[in-house]
This record gives structure tokens, sequence and C-alpha cells, in this order.
């Protein structure tokens, strides 16, 4: 029985002086490939000196994924209001595949009202009990003033009661890959089980900004009147012109304050997520000196360019041992402007792979990492098709392939020197 194991290809890359490329291969054979690159000023320590009040951060570019700030992204916490941006993800969904319009109407229940709106004295847009609302409106209301009522007369409006929403919203939090999260209500307001991340939170902002750019905008609307009563953005970001566009705050009784913030500016988009911050005030002050540190901290690296060959994988019983892995685009990465870290990076996928390969089949993730910190991940692809080869080759691969496979199940099993 063979076991699946990573073929790792490790790149040591210093910005100052270039690059070169290590490749361990299953076979453990290694070989020293060296590469040109531009140099990069080092100068003060400033970047690696940089620290966040928040309890939780992470924050990335968005085109590439680069990791640019992380603490304790994985430490669970009371999503609060930022819960409302897996309500409007499902709301947006279902625009998007014409399941709902923007004119459809939902009707205001008695539930919705008390709970969510002017009796609750939380954030509404005030909608009229037994009314009926749009959904364009009820977005409005959410995006803009993070509005409970409208969370909850959608999630009735949408899938008949709000717990029936509530675990769509979990299982479309897993879809996207928001591991860690779960979700209790469409507002946020206290359960005792929902309970969210930072990283699953910027996985969220990611695909608003990236899935709905129709959508997207009502984020950074301005204000919003509904019921002759006008309110602004609760977004304290907006109005700095720093380029903010999105998305919501949160406040969970003993946990803090909390933000999901994008921010686009000279043609770089930032996502960023924080909580568990003292105060208001702070939440906004730290926030605007993260993205602005995120913003003027890194520069563009290209590390690969188009079609380049990144690194080989082993194919077995084909008419080659090997199959040239590329990326679809160029790979580049954010680095600090001041004092660039060492990078490295490797190539990891499933072993053994066997003939027949095909061309353009994703085989593997090229994980770029810089001081034991995983930056971004980009997916690797075969460059060309490795046909069946010969009945002589395929045995003595075959004979080979078992050798490995012993000796790496020896390696796995043997226990470690005390």
């Amino acid at each position: 029985m063979h076991r699946s194991r990573s073929a790792d290809s490790i790149f040591k890359v210093a910005r100052a002086v270039g690059f070169s490329v290590l490749k361990r291969l299953v076979r453990l054979c290694v070989c020293l490939l060296p590469f040109a690159t531009g140099a990069v000023a080092a100068n003060a320590d400033t970047n690696a000196a940089f620290a966040t009040k928040a309890e939780q951060a992470y924050m990335i570019e968005a085109s590439t994924g680069t990791v640019l700030l992380a603490k304790n992204e994985n430490q669970t916490f009371s999503p609060a209001s930022l819960a409302k941006l897996m309500t409007l993800d499902l709301v947006f969904d279902a625009l998007s595949r014409n399941q709902i319009t923007l004119d459809t109407e939902y009707p205001v229940s008695e539930y919705a009202w008390r709970t969510g709106g002017a009796p609750s004295r939380t954030a509404t847009m005030f909608a009229a009990l037994k009314s009926n609302v749009r959904v364009e409106d009820l977005v409005k209301g959410i995006a803009i003033q993070g509005a409970n009522d409208s969370c909850i007369i959608l999630a009735e409006g949408m899938s008949g009661s709000e717990p029936a929403f509530a675990a769509a919203m979990t299982r479309r939090a897993k879809t996207l890959g928001m591991e860690r999260s779960v979700f209790g209500n469409s507002t946020g307001l206290p359960d005792g089980k929902s309970k969210t991340t930072a990283l699953d939170m910027v996985t969220l902002a990611a695909e608003l900004q990236k899935s709905y750019p129709n959508l997207y905008p009502y984020f950074a609307q301005p204000d919003f009147e509904w019921n002759k009563i006008f309110q602004r953005n609760r977004n304290p970001l907006l109005g700095f012109g720093m380029g903010v566009d999105g998305l919501a705050i949160g406040f969970a009784e003993g946990e803090g304050y909390s933000i999901v913030a994008s921010v686009e500016r000279d043609g770089r988009r930032l996502l960023m997520a924080l909580g568990g911050i003292a105060s208001d005030k702070e939440r906004t002050e730290e926030a605007k000196r993260v993205l602005e540190w995120g913003l003027t901290a890194f520069e563009s690296r290209q590390i690969f360019a188009d079609a380049e060959i990144i690194g080989q994988a082993s194919v077995y019983g084909g008419t080659s041992r090997s199959v040239d892995l590329v990326a679809k685009t160029p790979v580049s990465v954010y680095i600090p402007i001041n004092n660039p870290e060492r990078l490295s990076a490797r190539i990891v996928y499933r072993w053994p792979l066997m003939a027949p390969v095909e061309a353009g089949h994703e085989i593997g993730t090229l994980r770029i990492s810089a001081g034991g910190r995983l930056l971004r991940e980009v997916p690797l692809y075969t460059k060309e098709n490795v046909a069946v080869g010969s009945l002589s080759s395929r045995a003595v691969d075959a004979l080979m392939e078992l050798g490995e496979t012993l000796l790496f199940s020896w390696l796995w099993d043997k226990p470690e020197p005390t």
C-alpha cells in the first residue's frame, strides 16, 4: 500500500543579492539552479519591528494573496456585526444566480422588527412592521448601516427562518474555506456559538470584493435614508481619503472591537481583519496605521515569469521520468522595501505521479515563505503530456517506486531520536 508523500523543491531567495533554487526531489536528489534578480535596498529594520495592538490580525495584498501581516490569525473570536458580511455574501450569491433580484420584496415580520428594528435599540434601518422592503434597500441597510432588521428580513425571506439561514451561512463558510467559522444568526447578535477568525474574515472579504464587482460598491456609499431617517455609513475609515471602500465593524462584550477593511490605492488592494482592540477610537487609529503601513512598506517582486518552468515532478511508468511544472500567470510576491526577509519556497505534490499525465493538469502547489511564515500559495500545472512508456520502462519504474516506497515507509515509521 502506497503512502502519500510530498515532494519539495526548496528555494532560497535573498533579494539584496539575487536568489538561487535548491531542489530536493522525492529521491533526495539535489541540484542547484542559479537565478539573477535586481537588488533591493536594505535600510533600517522598520518592517520587522512592526507590531499591531490588535489581538488578532491578518492582512493580504489581494492580487497575489501575499500575507503582509499575521497575528493569531486562526484564533477564534465572536464575529459580532462582522457576521453581516456572510449574510451579504449569501444574498449576493443568490442575486448572481438570478434566484432573487434587487426588486424582490420581503415582508417585515414582528420578530425582525422587535429583534433588529426600532424596538431593539440596535443598529437598524427602521423598517416598518408588516411593510415590504426591496432587496436592494435591505442590502443598503446592511452594507451602509449594519442594520440588524435588514439581516433578519433577508434571512426569513430567503430561507424561511433565521436559523435555517444561519445554517446556510455556516455551510457557505466551509465552501469558501472558512474552516473555523460558525454562524448562529444573520446579525452577529450574541448567541454563544458564533465564531470566526481574522483569516476567515479576510477570505470572506476577498470573495465579496472579487466575485461581486457590481454589488461591492454598496459598501462605500456614504449614507442611506429610510423612513425619512438619514444615517451615515458606519465605517469610520471611509472619510479619510485613504482609498478605503469597505467593509464592516463589530463589537463583542469581553472581546473588544473588530474591523474588516479593504483599501485600494495606486493599483494595489489590501484586505485586512483586526480583532480584540480595546476601544472604538483605538480601532480606527490602528486600522489606519496598519493599512498605511501595508500600502507603503512593501513592493512587488516577480519571482517567475509567465510560462517559466518552476520545477519538475517525478513521473512513473511514462515516456519521461519527469514533467515540467508551470504557473498559469507570472508569480509575484510583495516583500518589505526595507530589510527584505530571506524568501524560501517549495513545490509540494502528491507522490507517486503515474503516467499518463495530461498537460494543464493541476498537480501541486508552490508555497512561498519568509521567516517561517507562509506568504502565498500558487497552483502548479503540468506543462506537457507524458504518455505511458514501454513495458520494460514501466517495469524499471515499478521497481524504483517500490524501493522508494519502502524507504519512505521506513523513514516515516522510524521513531525520532530522544
